[in-house]
């Protein structure tokens, strides 16, 4: 599995035993931490500040003895790095107190099996660890040299930043409590490119300081359109005045992705892959992400390993479009909450007080009756103002129906039941069409048959047609162009069909008393049927959607990943590959992916004219805003690659 090939890269962060101004102690428990790394196959690997000496050294700082000694350590660890091992030899970031000329900094050496590669100061250390920094340490912005040599090799350092650039991710480095500060230097560095921020910290704990530390990393991640790589002192840090945790964290845009166990007696290591590929595609769509550099950065090229784990550290969502259980009823609240305040303004605005709304015993029709009952509740109109149209046609089963005619009585929505076969029969006789030839116009037809229906029912009673189409129909084009495709307000135009199933199934079990519930619970077990074509001979419907399109659990996956992130389609059958292992295989997979590109370039037409709907999510198909694409694109690149 050629990871990097697809956008990921292997980060760790360590916080290794020390002991305090034993730097050969120090350097051996780095040691064992970096050849576990190796084994995992970690690509970049960032240690706590000041590691090599420790960081509550105190006044013995200014010793000579222990100068020399960290210096000896990192020369040490660096040819350690250039040996010959059986895994992947990885960059790690190591912290010491270096003295240039009559100054003392506190100092990142970047290492690899290159030597040291760099080295940045700490800028302002105006305090360490409760005690003034600027005691032991001049500030980086002080440093007047790019060189400096170390075992009499010149390593370029600087005081304004590295941008350190690798074949798969760009890094850069700020130390401790710089990212505290109202404008951290990891905001530049992300800025001028670095996608990977490493912060080397010597953090002490406090009662709750764990949870704000936590969130500053997220948040300066999700800020950065980054992943944010923390590793802080833990066990062996002098506890004469404080407590060191090693806590180490690593979130990326926001999402925090590994956490390490605090207090613990032994090194900790955590490790984590980081999609390269979506930050830069969130940064590709961030307007404002761009900027000239306001102060003097250096870059480094640097080498890196391509590695190919087993599996990798992280797991893909295979329903992205889902809350998960911990945020479920929150999430979905605010999601019902959403349509029906769209529609409430949109009655408001056009002072219609009457709804027309198509039944046909399927989810989504349901979901959006749901949503005008809510609606006409909050808007203080009378429920019998709603006027559900159940129009039985050629492939209409009793079950549907029965569940159809159930769910408005339930609500308690005036009920009108239209057979349209005579209607269509007529109409395909006057067309001169063979009734007994099941095609597309035979389906067609009894789709735009009812949306007349709707249509003209909404003029004579003075309403608004609510449309029930949801995004993935969209998306797909399973929809009938002028049929069922149009409306005067489509409620469901944002929610995919996975969270359509999800947001009924939450209505039933929270919103709804008994008997509503158990009608709502066998429409969610009803197959998805257009319901266009004859029943089988028992009655049960004989046109199920999934048989013809595929799973819609994929697709909404499909869909997710290439709006949402831009995915190539080798990477989305990737991570779909991962996602649904051990349900759909690669070939099963490939094949539907294949089919969803065809459809989604094929069906842009429908979608370019789509009527008014509320936007729920980040997903969106509307072309006034959401999604703009010309109709007439070719999906020959797409499917090119799908073939290699």
């Amino acid at each position: 599995m050629e990871m990097n090939r697809y956008g990921f890269i292997r980060v760790g962060a360590a916080s290794p035993k020390l002991k305090v101004a034993d730097c050969g102690y120090n350097v051996t428990e780095i040691k064992k931490v970096i050849e576990r790394a190796w084994q995992e196959k970690v690509q970049l690997l960032c240690f706590p500040e000041l590691c090599l000496t420790a960081s509550s050294c105190g006044d013995l700082f200014l010793q000579r003895v222990l100068q020399e000694k960290a210096v000896e350590a990192l020369s040490d660890l660096s040819l350690f790095m250039k040996r010959d091992g059986n895994g992947v030899s990885p960059i790690a970031l190591v912290g010491l107190p270096l003295r240039i000329q009559n100054n003392l900094y506190n100092v990142v050496a970047v290492i690899s099996a290159e030597g040291i590669l760099g080295m940045i100061p700490k800028t302002s250390p105006s305090s360490h660890n409760g005690s003034p920094g600027n005691r032991w340490f001049t500030p980086g912005k002080q440093l007047n040299c790019s060189m400096v040599e170390i075992a009499g090799e010149d390593v370029p350092i600087s005081s304004g930043g590295i941008i350190f650039r690798t074949p798969f991710a760009h890094f850069g480095v700020e130390i401790g409590e710089e990212l505290w500060e109202p404008a951290p230097p990891s905001s530049e560095l992300a800025m001028q490119g670095a996608e990977l921020i490493f912060n080397l910290s010597a953090s002490n704990e406090l009662v709750g300081k764990h949870d704000y530390r936590k969130a500053l990393v997220k948040q300066q991640s999700a800020r950065c359109h980054a992943a944010y790589i923390y590793a802080s002192a833990g066990f062996g840090e002098s506890t004469t005045d404080l407590v060191f945790s090693g806590d180490c964290l690593i979130a990326e845009n926001g999402i925090l992705l590994a956490e390490s166990p605090r207090f613990s007696l032994d090194s900790e290591l955590i490790i984590t892959d980081i999609d390269i590929d979506a930050l830069r595609h969130d940064r590709l769509n961030n307007p404002h992400f761009t900027a000239e550099a306001t102060y003097d950065l250096m870059e480094v090229d640097c080498l890196l390993d391509t590695i190919s784990p087993a599996t990798m550290y992280r797991s893909f969502n295979p329903h992205p479009f889902t809350p998960p259980l911990e945020k479920r009823d929150a999430r979905l609240s605010e999601l019902f909450a959403i349509q029906t305040h769209g529609l409430a303004k949109r009655l408001v605005h056009t002072n219609i007080q009457q709804a027309v709304i198509g039944i046909s015993g399927g989810l989504d029709s349901t979901l959006a009756l749901l949503v005008v009952a809510n609606t006409f509740d909050r808007l203080g109109l009378p429920r019998e103002n709603i006027h559900g149209i159940t129009m039985p046609g050629f492939g209409t089963t009793k079950r549907t129906l029965k569940n159809g005619i159930a769910l408005m009585r339930e609500i308690g929505a005036t009920i009108k039941e239209i057979p349209i076969n005579d209607a269509v029969t007529q109409h395909l006789k006057d067309i001169g069409h063979d009734g007994n030839n099941h095609d597309v116009t035979y389906e067609n037809s009894q789709a735009r048959e009812r949306t007349q229906i709707l249509m003209d029912y909404a003029n004579k009673v003075g309403g608004l047609v609510i449309g029930t189409g949801n995004m993935s129909e969209l998306a797909l084009g399973w929809t009938t162009y002028n049929g069922d495709h149009m409306s005067m307000y489509a409620v469901n135009t944002g929610v995919p069909k996975t969270l359509v199933a999800t947001l009924v199934r939450w209505i039933a079990d929270h919103r709804v008393k008994e008997s509503t519930r158990s009608v709502l619970q066998d429409i969610l077990d009803t197959p998805f049927s257009p319901e266009l074509l004859p029943a089988k001979g028992d009655g049960s419907i004989s046109q199920e959607t999934e048989q013809f399109v595929g799973p819609y659990e994929l697709h909404d996956f499909f869909l997710y990943r290439v709006l949402r992130y831009g995915d190539t389609p080798a990477r989305t059958r990737f991570l779909a590959e991962r996602a649904f292992a051990g349900k759909y295989g690669p070939k099963e997979i490939g094949k539907w992916l294949k089919l969803f590109y065809q459809r989604f370039f094929a069906q842009q037409f429908k979608r370019s004219c789509l009527p008014d709907g509320p936007k729920v999510g980040s997903i969106n198909l509307s072309p006034r805003g959401s999604w703009f694409m010309p109709s007439d694109a070719s999906p020959s690149l797409w499917l090119e690659e799908l073939d290699i």
